[in-house]
């Protein structure tokens, strides 16, 4: 009998500690910064929209001339991968903006959770081998054609997002398995790894240590070959004579010098701060200029040589603007 009375005591806890939503603190309980920070954020995922969407549309009107352009076939993934980064993310967050929703099933959150990181990972794959196509172009120019070819791209791509999405799915298999006892307050704008896991009143040490090994594999191999595509790709720069050849051939890979630059800067950013309570602010500042802002600077930054997407941004901020204008007048 006490051993019956026991085991129902134990069920009972259980289903009184079983968690079905997670609570994201977002950015503060600011009521007067809501519709602020809407209307921001939802400028951001517009313009991000439009620019990456621009891009994608560049790219199929070359592919439908038969153009062979590996640079604009891996920017046209960049640009998808950069459309789903924002979906995943910003209309959550409009949503908890207009409605004062904070709340998110636990189910959900683990799928924000899967799809970030996995384009995360997978830029970083892609980001590498887009740095490996620069070096080609400007170290290898004789060859490149036959080399960089139509079989060796897809081959390329593929790889990048199987690795991406291959190692984001064991990290949330894992994640999966934890169990969540008393808090679900998550002190973050979306479903990060690491908030997730500090709710988990379960053993975590294995898994952090997958989670580390993880991060490593994902993100230094790609960082170092980039790394060193860049350093060929200088050297042979200033090898070159003329100074017109020079900035003829650092023009060909200063856009995406650049995107690696925000990309890894903020990224390393995010991971060298540590994730305490104090920095808590200072982590989500970083977090947004790595899931919202890049996303909406990679087309910006890739079209500065580009007359008609040029042309359409700024066609479009001027929609904006008289937009907003009209909107402050009411």
């Amino acid at each position: 009998c006490f051993l019956q009375v026991q085991l129902l005591e134990n069920t009972e806890s259980k289903n009184q500690s079983y968690i079905t939503e997670f609570i994201l603190l977002g950015f503060g309980d600011h009521q007067e910064l809501q519709i602020p920070l809407f209307t921001l954020f939802l400028l951001i995922y517009i313009v991000t929209m439009a620019g990456n969407i621009l891009i994608i549309r560049d790219v199929l009107l070359v592919t439908y001339q038969h153009l062979h352009t590996p640079m604009y076939f891996f920017l046209g993934n960049l640009s998808c991968l950069e459309i789903c980064c924002s979906s995943n993310i910003l209309p959550r967050m409009l949503f908890s903006f207009l409605t004062g929703r904070e709340t998110i099933s636990v189910n959900a959150c683990f799928v924000q959770e899967y799809v970030f990181g996995s384009l995360g990972s997978v830029e970083c794959y892609l980001l590498s081998v887009m740095s490996f196509d620069r070096y080609l172009a400007i170290c290898k120019p004789l060859h490149y054609v036959t080399m960089m070819n139509g079989k060796l791209c897809l081959q390329l791509v593929a790889i990048s997002w199987f690795c991406g999405v291959l190692a984001s799915t064991l990290t949330v298999i894992l994640i999966s398995t934890l169990e969540f006892c008393d808090g679900n307050k998550i002190d973050h704008y979306f479903c990060d790894t690491s908030p997730i896991i500090e709710l988990s009143c379960t053993d975590t040490h294995i898994l952090k240590l997958f989670l580390y090994v993880a991060s490593f594999i994902v993100t230094f191999p790609p960082f170092i070959l980039t790394l060193t595509s860049y350093i060929f790709i200088i050297v042979a720069i200033m090898k070159i004579p003329s100074t017109t050849g020079k900035q003829k051939a650092f023009s060909t890979c200063s856009s995406h010098l650049l995107v690696v630059t925000i990309f890894y800067s903020t990224l390393i950013s995010i991971y060298v701060i540590p994730n305490t309570v104090r920095l808590n602010d200072l982590h989500k500042f970083f977090s947004v200029f790595y899931t919202i802002l890049t996303p909406m600077l990679n087309p910006i930054i890739y079209s500065l040589r580009n007359k008609e997407v040029k042309d359409a941004l700024r066609r479009l901020s001027s929609f904006l603007f008289v937009h907003i204008q009209k909107t402050s007048l009411i």
